[in-house]
């Protein structure tokens, strides 16, 4: 609770805020706390685009319907990303930039200089390069500065009773592609389809990666027990199979951010 003074603290100070709003666990707690804070002048802003979940933009709609706060949508099309879609390793970097400009234009629009996000500390120990994008355009981090871990986060919203307390971790689901390898609609599709597939399932936290017509399913280590069983792991085959996958693999180190990250450097 002395977190969520200092954070408190520093939002007042910023007087109006528009928040880069996905629904996931960080950006809901920010705007939780802002809007409590300052009422209308602290605003929700959400991007949707193809390698945005449906189901994560339907959350975050919900959530800002129930809670009566201003909720601005912005679509951006894959394409209008010069650059995006042939998947380099700074496709991070190039997307927040397009993106966060788009969402400073916006909150410039309806009177609001300061646009704020979710980051925190721990994401500041893996290879992220829109970091870098957030910092030149003035996106301002008040979790980071406030020095909120992830485990900070989680622990706050379970005391104000946000159901996302303990929502799994989510990301872009151009995360889920091999740095290189061209980025389309029908991939992300099948990626969003096979993921929706493993939760209806009852797995929560997952990542299905894809490499060409391989899908390499990422989940809990205490998951594998379930999965390999014969019908389940029949259901899952023949489900990824008509999304349009040739192969369906398991990764045996199992569910970790950043996978695609691991051979940067090799």
């Amino acid at each position: 609770m002395l977190k969520l003074k200092t954070l408190q603290d520093y939002l007042s100070s910023l007087n109006s805020v528009a928040v880069a709003f996905s629904g996931g666990v960080d950006s809901t707690l920010l705007l939780k706390v802002s809007h409590d804070l300052l009422a209308d002048n602290a605003i929700a802003i959400t991007v949707s685009a193809s390698f945005t979940a449906h189901r994560e933009m339907s959350e975050a709609e919900e959530f800002c319907r129930l809670n009566h706060i201003p909720h601005i949508k912005i679509h951006i099309s894959e394409s209008e990303i010069e650059g995006f879609t042939l998947n380099p390793p700074d496709r991070c970097y190039i997307c927040k930039r397009a993106i966060f400009t788009r969402i400073i234009g916006a909150a410039h629009e309806h009177g609001i200089p300061n646009v704020i996000d979710g980051s925190n500390l721990d994401d500041l120990g893996d290879y992220r390069p829109g970091m870098k994008a957030l910092r030149e355009l003035g996106v301002i981090s008040p979790l980071l500065q406030c020095g909120f871990t992830k485990s900070d986060v989680r622990e706050l919203s379970r005391e104000l009773n946000l159901s996302t307390w303990d929502k799994p971790s989510f990301a872009c689901l151009a995360s889920r592609f091999v740095y290189g390898e061209k980025i389309t609609p029908q991939k992300l599709q099948m990626v969003e389809r096979s993921e929706d597939f493993l939760m209806s399932m009852g797995f929560r936290q997952i990542r299905v990666r894809i490499h060409g017509d391989i899908a390499r399913i990422e989940i809990l280590p205490e998951d594998f027990t379930r999965i390999i069983q014969d019908e389940t792991r029949s259901r899952i085959y023949d489900a990824l199979k008509g999304y349009g996958f040739s192969y369906v693999a398991l990764d045996l180190k199992g569910y970790r951010s950043g996978s695609m990250n691991e051979n940067l450097n090799a």
